[in-house]
């Protein structure tokens, strides 16, 4: 559950400061700064792959 919940965070914010890092969304000193950019997409991706991986993790008790 922790790993889910860290992975929606991680994508949330991570997707934030892409879309602010390429110019999409504006109002902050973020805006159109690559660097935000770059560091918005691993982000993203390692969201991704711990939301993944808690999904993958949830096993039944079941024979």
């Amino acid at each position: 559950m922790v790993r889910l919940v860290i992975g929606v965070l991680l994508v949330l914010v991570g997707g934030v400061w892409f879309f602010q890092g390429i110019g999409v969304i504006g109002g902050s000193f973020m805006s159109g700064d690559a660097l935000w950019a770059v560091i918005g997409a691993p982000m993203v991706f390692v969201g991704a792959l711990l939301i993944r991986a808690s999904r993958g993790s949830r096993r039944t008790d079941r024979p």
